[in-house]
């Protein structure tokens, strides 16, 4: 097993332009932050900092590390590859309060010139109003997830790297969509706890419970490409199949179910949503 992980890692290369995009999206943060703290320090803390860099070096540890090369040859480090990118990194970079952050810490002719003047554009703030809303976003999401989880997406994404890097990205951004409308960032208008989130949360947990019971119920393999490149551990398909589903199942609704189980609480308690 030590030679299957040694082959990985020597197999793996350093995406040049991932990771400047991800080291420069980090130093943009946190300029903005640096710079808007200065008047909202109760506001921007530390753990947003923590949380926003925290969800970029997840990122990049998913789609850049040699956990990509795991990913790329079972099944269960897929699917924990697919919930970082679905629930814990898009989580993490609401929290951390992105949006003004980011414009603060553009460089001035860049804001003037090119980000302000799309900001002022009524179609595009229609546009982007739109797929925060809960309908798309909850639609995007799991369309998505449905969709690249069907035999054909997922063995072209793994066959192809520029497919997977497609997935990757469908995966995040649908995803950052979806928790919009839970974690509504500033200085978006804050969402006030209500039955219909629980419902929201619950429909999506439902979806991710369909698909890992097909899959660690199925007594056969559902993607040709693990037969097909048996991997090199050894370790038998269906049993793959099986601990991969097993581990979206129950980790993925922990995703779901707590943020609903505090929302609940809270509605319950007939307290309001608190930062």
């Amino acid at each position: 097993m030590s030679g299957a992980v040694e082959g990985i890692f020597a197999d793996w290369t350093l995406p040049i332009w991932l990771t400047v995009a991800v080291v420069v999206t980090a130093a943009v943060y946190v300029r903005g932050w640096l710079a808007i703290r200065r008047t909202r320090k109760s506001q921007f803390t530390d753990v947003r900092l923590m949380s926003f860099v925290g969800g970029l070096v997840l990122l990049w540890a998913a789609v850049a590390s040699p956990m990509d090369g795991f990913a790329d040859v079972l099944l269960t480090a897929h699917m924990v590859e697919h919930l970082l990118l679905m629930s814990a990194i898009p989580m993490l970079l609401l929290y951390g309060l992105p949006v003004v952050p980011l414009l603060r810490g553009l460089p001035e002719p860049v804001v003037r010139w090119v980000v302000g003047p799309l900001l002022r554009v009524s179609g595009l703030r229609r546009l982007g109003q739109w797929l925060v809303t809960p309908a798309v976003a909850w639609l995007a999401m799991n369309v998505a997830y449905l969709g690249w989880h069907a035999p054909a997406a997922y063995d072209l994404a793994l066959e192809n790297e520029t497919w997977h890097g497609v997935e990757h990205m469908c995966f995040l951004l649908t995803s950052l969509l979806f928790w919009w409308y839970i974690l509504r960032p500033w200085p978006a208008k804050g969402r006030r706890d209500d039955w219909f989130a629980l419902v929201y949360l619950a429909l999506a947990d439902l979806v991710m419970t369909l698909l890992s019971a097909f899959l660690a119920f199925c007594d056969r393999p559902v993607y040709p490409f693990y037969v097909e490149h048996p991997n090199p551990f050894h370790i038998p398909v269906v049993d793959d199949q099986v601990l991969g589903a097993m581990v979206m199942w129950v980790v993925g609704s922990f995703a779901y179910l707590v943020p609903a189980m505090v929302i609940a609480f809270r509605l319950a308690s007939g307290g309001e949503r608190r930062e």
